[in-house]
């Protein structure tokens, strides 16, 4: 349960050190008013021409207008039975439904103001779980619930700019919190890997009806193919 406590005998190690390296890059942005940030995971790979595509994806979402809190750059589907929502006038740009991961994100500072006034480290919920609640996309009530004001604007570059390293079960892959443990108990094993380890494996194949297939692209695309 995302309400679960510290002394909670079954929490795992995964709400912590999911959601705990997060946090502190929040309530920096928020401290120095940084309009615009960029938040990394380490275990990452960078698209071809990422900068560049990265920048044009930006202008052309201000040059519209569009107000936003959080874009993904990087990140998993776990929607995958309808395509999303293109935005118009703004290449290579989605709105967000339910998401996996946080290999990268691009965070506004009322996206972060947002995140902290909803207090994530009283509820014990890793982060990957807690920004598709922030914009309401979360299909399990008994997370929602938890959180009365879920209005983060979302979106999603697509496609994507940064991707894993590795997966789950690749030579070289470490995670300290798939496979996760009671947090004062190495012996105890909890049922998070076995009830999520899905959501850390690469994403499967898109059937062509919920591909994301009416997005505005960028030259860019297909130079990028090219290279490729």
């Amino acid at each position: 349960s995302p309400n679960r406590k510290e002394g909670d005998e079954r929490t795992g190690k995964c709400p912590f050190s999911c959601k705990i390296p997060h946090f502190p890059l929040t309530a920096q942005i928020v401290a120095r008013g940084l309009e615009k940030s960029v938040v990394f995971e380490d275990d990452l790979r960078f698209e071809i021409f990422f900068k560049r595509r990265l920048m044009n994806l930006m202008h052309d979402l201000e040059a519209e207008g569009l107000a936003w809190d959080l874009i993904y750059i990087g990140r998993k589907r776990m929607q995958v039975e309808r395509p999303e929502k293109s935005v118009p006038r703004v290449r290579n740009l989605v709105e967000a439904d339910y998401s996996y991961w946080t290999l990268g994100y691009v965070l506004s500072l009322s996206g972060a103001r947002k995140l902290l006034a909803a207090e994530p480290l009283d509820k014990m919920l890793p982060v990957d779980e807690f920004l598709p609640v922030m914009f309401n996309k979360h299909p399990l009530a008994d997370y929602t619930k938890h959180f009365a004001k879920r209005d983060l604007v979302a979106f999603s570059a697509e496609p994507l700019l940064v991707f894993p390293t590795h997966y789950t079960g690749e030579e070289g892959y470490v995670s300290d919190t798939e496979t996760s443990v009671v947090w004062d108990d190495e012996a105890t094993v909890t049922d998070w890997d076995r009830a999520k380890s899905q959501k850390m494996k690469e994403q499967q194949e898109l059937r062509r009806e919920a591909q994301n297939a009416d997005v505005l692209q960028s030259p860019l695309d297909s130079a990028a193919r090219d290279e490729l």
